[in-house]
């Protein structure tokens, strides 16, 4: 299994005011769809609930400390490790390679940092007001492996790099 973070960050690595994403780029929401598309999703209670429902085509789970949290469509579990050993012990695990991505808020993608293998990260060119923030990716613990660049269009009012990390070896 492959632990996969994916986020969209403004220049000062900002995620979120209020539980809100800070941009609406049509060009990054087509690009999370594909990338997370048919594969298992990690998310927290609030991010799911900003989304409002489960994610069509993907395993989603969300994280919550609350025990009697209940919702249509998705699997709860009370931490990231919990979360995590769904794909490694469940009664289907998935095979070496299998992708599960975590997909927010800023409290999972603190935690699931170290356990990560690959960051898909939106870099949005632009410094923005927030309050959740993802954390420091550093070139001693991650190596970028593919860059694609966009300049700001008709839909996409800002431009932005989609950026492909993988930990380090040792």
């Amino acid at each position: 299994m492959i632990l996969s973070l994916i986020a969209g960050i403004g220049k000062n690595n900002e995620l979120g005011l209020g539980n809100k994403l800070l941009w609406d780029l049509s060009r990054d929401m087509k690009h999370f769809r594909e990338t997370t598309s048919g594969h298992p999703v990690i998310m927290g209670r609030k991010t799911f609930e900003s989304i409002g429902k489960p994610l069509p085509n993907r395993r989603n789970v969300v994280i919550t400390r609350d025990v009697s949290y209940v919702k249509e469509g998705v699997e709860v579990v009370h931490s990231l490790p919990e979360a995590i050993d769904l794909f490694k012990y469940d009664v289907n695990p998935l095979p070496n390679g299998e992708e599960v991505f975590v997909i927010g808020g800023a409290e999972i993608y603190k935690q699931a940092m170290d356990h990560a293998d690959r960051l898909y990260i939106t870099h949005v060119d632009g410094i923005f007001d927030a309050d959740a923030f993802f954390p420091t990716i550093s070139p001693n613990f991650w190596k970028e492996v593919s860059r694609e660049h966009y300049e700001k269009d008709e839909e996409n009012n800002l431009p932005m790099d989609f950026v492909v990390y993988e930990k380090n070896s040792l």
